[in-house]
């Protein structure tokens, strides 16, 4: 993928409801939202955003040397956040592909950004996604941890077919931790946020749903490791823990 065609947007808000403030946190000596933007520009696959609506946040940006964009407050999610952002940063529409990157990642390896984007190779992806094949037993009946179900296209590459909460498929094989990062194509970006919620998001509480009952094609790229997110203050110690070894 070109790397001018290309930006990455990262959605930051205060208003987190496990862990207010989250963006701020310190971590070995710089906010949580910083470690993310340069996690971001090591990825080295475009421009980088950030998208907020608090003033904090911006700051905190700008005195690293970044750039970020403030937004609406009343956003529903954080895939209209970016899009609003996209619009403001690149009004002439350069980009070609966006890519989605939560705020809460900071120790999010660059190359999971970079191989975001590989299943956009194919002209027919709309959107593209990582999962991580699930090795811990817990994490098969876990709620919290999202599973893809797919059909595979190419080596590492899934199509996407749904995305649950609940243990599947059912039968032997892998299960695939879904990792919430999206490269999409611009075009494709503005369609899923003119849609209204669908049903299956709705109930299963996934936005990507939506997508897929339009029939958008998503393609899931398989990669190693999954980032942490920082949801709780168990999270942001471990994630202290983690930056201060480095």
């Amino acid at each position: 993928m070109r790397s001018h065609s290309a930006i990455v947007v990262i959605p930051a808000r205060m208003q987190a409801s496990r862990l207010p403030g989250k963006p701020l946190a310190d971590i070995a000596g710089e906010p949580m939202i910083v470690h993310v933007w340069r996690r971001a520009v090591a990825a080295e696959v475009g421009r980088v955003v950030v998208a907020t609506d608090a003033v904090e946040i911006r700051d905190a940006i700008a005195h690293a040397g970044g750039e970020a964009v403030m937004t609406r407050t009343d956003h529903a999610s954080g895939s209209d956040r970016v899009f609003e952002a996209v619009s403001r940063a690149d009004p002439g529409g350069r980009a070609e592909i966006v890519v989605n990157v939560q705020g809460d990642l900071p120790t999010l390896d660059p190359g999971l950004v970079q191989a975001c984007l590989v299943p956009l190779a194919q002209e027919e992806v709309s959107v593209a996604t990582l999962a991580a094949k699930i090795t811990l037993e817990e994490e098969r009946t876990n709620p919290n941890v999202v599973k893809v179900v797919g059909t595979p296209v190419a080596e590492n590459v899934l199509r996407a077919l749904y995305f649950t909460r609940a243990t599947a498929p059912w039968g032997d094989g892998p299960l695939y931790h879904h990792i919430g990062m999206y490269a999409y194509r611009r075009e494709a970006l503005e369609r899923f946020v003119s849609l209204p919620p669908s049903v299956l998001e709705t109930r299963e509480r996934l936005e990507q749903l939506r997508a897929l009952e339009d029939n958008m094609r998503i393609d899931v790229a398989i990669v190693d490791t999954v980032p942490l997110g920082v949801d709780t203050p168990a999270d942001l110690e471990r994630a202290r823990q983690m930056l201060a070894r480095l």
